[in-house]
């Protein structure tokens, strides 16, 4: 029997990042790309309505940001896995991202299959991650 695909969100305002995105997903084995949002209000309402197992989410966005966007679709769908994306160092996130519900930060420069696969592997090990 074939493992479940990682049906995969991904959310950014800028199209040139969701372009290098959904290269990377395509080139990842087990991972499906089944939606694409430009806000924090297009995401909430794209998880509600696709259910994604994970939700690649920009921190900077129009309307409400990745941070809220994220509290809103982990309140309402605790098994969806959220990694906040954006360029920021990790030391430098806004102090409300670890107490978003997201399961951890990726650099945007980071985003390679290999590392979307680990961060999907150590899902269930708890704790915050930035990568």
């Amino acid at each position: 029997m074939e493992p479940a695909r990682v049906s995969v969100l991904l959310v950014d305002d800028q199209e040139p990042f969701r372009g290098a995105a959904r290269v990377v997903l395509g080139r990842t084995d087990g991972f499906e790309l089944v939606g694409e949002a430009q806000s924090g209000e297009q995401a909430v309402d794209l998880a509600d309505k696709l259910g994604p197992r994970m939700v690649l989410m920009d921190i900077n966005m129009p309307g409400i940001n990745g941070i809220e966007a994220t509290r809103r679709i982990v309140d309402a769908h605790p098994e969806t896995m959220v990694v906040l994306v954006s360029t920021y160092q990790a030391s430098d996130l806004p102090t409300e991202a670890q107490t978003s519900g997201a399961s951890g930060y990726l650099n945007k420069e980071d985003l390679t299959p290999r590392v979307l696969r680990r961060l999907w592997e150590e899902r269930g090990n708890g704790g915050w991650r930035a990568t």
